[in-house]
């Protein structure tokens, strides 16, 4: 039998223990609903919110992969733009050249045509020089063999991209800087330089494209697989706030269950008042 006691009431104790599990928990469910996460703190899950950090670390690393990739892209893009001028540069010269091949043209005509010939072929110089993209040039062989790295992981593995060398006379250009039209001989041997200059650079911006587009492709992947990391990380730690929103529901009415209960069970107390009157 239990002990009518007005210094124990064990009734209100169990009550009071109970409403403080439920708040508890209420607090919990309201942490979840606020957050959006089951996991928002090493407190709730320390082994799974280890491994979500590890992703989140892996994801931002992977934001300096896709600004690398970024940058190698348009380092390419741009050394593409400056040698399709090279190569259009280089169809004006071979059109001067097979000109100045006519024996039967006069002095002056052949000076004009000279003089075209070397103001286009001067302005290859040009823009190969002028072909960078933070402080990247591609065209002028001042990568060397190293060309452009960008990176491909977090671990520091990078992707190549070689560098051209479209400088007059320095490799896929093979005219020179001192090439000139000015007699019918000097015609034929610029257009030599010239058909092999052609043939040099379209190899060179088939190399140059290729690099660009696998630059472009990974890109595509590094996205796709921060999306992917990204779902995981949600997997483990986002709340389902569809259950949270039930659940919160239904603590809300043990709590005022509980209060209720808490109630009485103080009250209980004073029926021993009736035993004194």
């Amino acid at each position: 039998m239990a002990l009518n006691s007005v210094n124990t009431n064990v009734g209100a104790m169990i009550a009071l223990q109970n409403l403080s599990v439920t708040n508890k928990e209420l607090q919990t469910v309201q942490n979840r609903i606020n957050t959006g996460k089951a996991i928002s703190s090493a407190k709730d899950n320390g082994a799974i919110w280890a491994i979500a950090q590890g992703q989140r670390a892996e994801m931002g690393a992977l934001n300096a992969v896709k600004d690398s990739l970024n940058r190698g892209q348009s380092a390419v893009d741009v050394a593409l733009a400056a040698g399709e001028s090279v190569s259009d540069l280089l169809l004006q010269l071979k059109e001067k050249a097979l000109a100045a091949k006519d024996t039967s043209l006069t002095t002056s005509a052949r000076a004009a045509l000279n003089e075209d010939f070397t103001a286009i072929r001067d302005q290859i110089a040009t823009v190969v020089t002028n072909a960078k993209f933070n402080g990247v040039n591609l065209l002028d062989n001042s990568t060397g063999t190293a060309g452009y790295q960008a990176l491909a992981n977090t671990a520091g593995t990078t992707i190549k991209v070689d560098g051209e060398n479209l400088t007059l006379g320095g490799g896929q250009v093979t005219v020179t800087a001192t090439t000139t039209i000015g007699t019918s001989t000097l015609a034929d041997t610029a257009l030599g330089l010239v058909n092999t200059s052609i043939d040099n650079v379209s190899a060179s911006l088939a190399r140059l494209g290729t690099g660009s587009k696998s630059f472009g492709t990974h890109l595509t992947f590094v996205g796709k697989l921060q999306d992917a990391l990204e779902a995981g990380v949600g997997n483990l730690v986002d709340a389902d706030l569809a259950k949270e929103s039930a659940r919160l529901q239904a603590l809300q009415t043990k709590q005022q269950l509980g209060v209720q209960a808490l109630s009485i069970a103080n009250s209980s107390t004073s029926i021993l008042l009736g035993l004194f009157r």
